[in-house]
């Protein structure tokens, strides 16, 4: 069940009253635990063989590109906000979908990073680059649980939009299928959808890190592109007639690595970089409907070593390797508890915290914050309805600043979809 199932299906019942105290003044109690319970193994693998084989193989087949080229053919318009959306607050800049994606129902927007994660001075590639924003999408097969037999007939996986916002009166975007390379049963070189939820992405130098709810991280190399035929809207990788598809898509990206959960049970919910700790580092959240999370998903397995049956959500550390945009260690740096329900989205700078948390299709998001080993949390500013996930992007960002920091967030409800920036500070 997803998040969002959870979300409808509450938001049928008569719990105005409940949503509200999703964002009251309770405090939300952290403790630092032991971080070294909490580690990765690095995989560069799957079934079907190495991930670089597999991506050499296609390129032998495909076209190969990169994220510049996907950035320079965007074909779809955004639309600029003046003011903030819905009731966010603080708010700096931002932009709604086309209409066709604002409304549709079973492309959900999930994650959101910049090129002010990727590098430094917020340009990509380098300092001639372009300002870009990046925002995943999971594709919902059941899109109103009360209604039987309305299901498509297909779960197209995971979607990446790339962003153009150079211009940030008229940006424009593209979408990109995220998908696994895979043989076929003849050993022809091919690739699936990732059917996964996207609840979180992190860009970091060429490679996208995508949370995997049970399994751990699932890592893309935006060096390594695929262009595909487009007429067939309903086909994934190779076809009878000889071509390769992406559900209409112009351009696949495959997956390159993977880092699985070798420790405690976590569940990757969430995923931020903070470039103000040393080394950089990425942090992981968790979410829980009630500030309690379950390892007992009903037809998923938790990767790991077990963990108690329920548990305060975490917030856990992992170095990253500028040189390679790696993780710098395979075992955790930090942890900490936050009770807190509904966190959708995280980011840090060093031992401070932003979170998002959502109260349903009806109720106001906020952006909260506390610093490890603190008892309380405090309300930093007014999230829009539907909040999901968080990017930092620091004043610092010489190629690329506003005049003090922003956090970016996605909102996620059909018709109510924004991305959007907000002063750090909530001034």
């Amino acid at each position: 069940m997803t998040r969002r199932t959870i979300l409808r299906g509450m938001a049928a019942a008569p719990f105005a009253g409940a949503a509200a105290n999703v964002l009251s003044a309770a405090p939300a109690h952290a403790a630092t635990v032991a971080a070294n319970q909490y580690s990765l193994t690095s995989r560069s693998s799957n079934e079907h063989g190495e991930f670089a084989a597999l991506a050499a193989g296609l390129a032998a087949r495909l076209t190969k590109v990169d994220a510049t080229t996907v950035i320079a053919t965007t074909n779809r318009d955004a639309k600029a906000l003046s003011s903030a959306p819905s009731t966010a607050e603080a708010f700096q800049t931002g932009f709604a979908w086309d209409p066709a994606d604002q409304d549709v129902l079973y492309w959900i927007p999930q994650g959101v990073t910049t090129s002010a994660d990727a590098y430094g001075n917020g340009l990509y590639p380098d300092s001639a680059g372009d300002k870009v924003v990046l925002v995943s999408w999971y594709f919902e097969t059941d899109t109103d649980p009360d209604t039987p037999g309305d299901e498509q007939p297909l779960d197209k996986g995971m979607r990446l939009t790339f962003v153009d916002y150079n211009a940030p009166a008229a940006p424009t975007y593209r979408h990109v299928l995220l998908v696994e390379p895979v043989r076929t049963a003849t050993g022809a070189y091919s690739f699936e959808p990732v059917q996964k939820h996207a609840g979180g992405i992190m860009w970091y130098g060429n490679l996208l890190y995508v949370v995997d709810t049970y399994k751990g991280l699932r890592i893309f190399d935006l060096d390594t592109l695929f262009t595909v035929e487009t007429a067939e809207k309903d086909v994934c990788g190779l076809h009878t007639d000889g071509k390769y598809y992406g559900y209409g898509y112009q351009y696949v990206l495959p997956q390159s690595h993977a880092y699985d959960n070798a420790g405690t049970y976590l569940r990757y919910s969430t995923i931020g970089l903070d470039r103000a700790s040393t080394p950089d580092s990425l942090v992981i959240g968790e979410y829980s409907l009630d500030g309690v999370v379950s390892y007992n998903d009903p037809g998923h397995t938790f990767n790991g070593t077990g963990a108690p049956a329920e548990t305060t959500p975490h917030v856990v550390r992992w170095p990253l390797d500028y040189t390679d945009r790696h993780p710098g260690s395979l075992t955790a740096t930090e942890a900490v508890t936050v009770a807190q329900k509904k966190i959708q989205g995280i980011v840090s700078r060093n031992s401070k915290h932003y979170l998002s948390v959502s109260a349903g299709p009806s109720t106001k998001g906020a952006l909260r914050t506390f610093t490890s080993g603190s008892s309380t949390a405090t309300t930093v500013a007014d999230l829009a309805v539907g909040c999901e996930d968080l990017s930092f992007h620091s004043s610092g960002a010489s190629g690329w600043a506003y005049g003090e920091s922003v956090i970016w967030n996605v909102s996620e409800y059909d018709g109510l979809r924004y991305v959007y920036a907000v002063r750090a500070d909530g001034s």
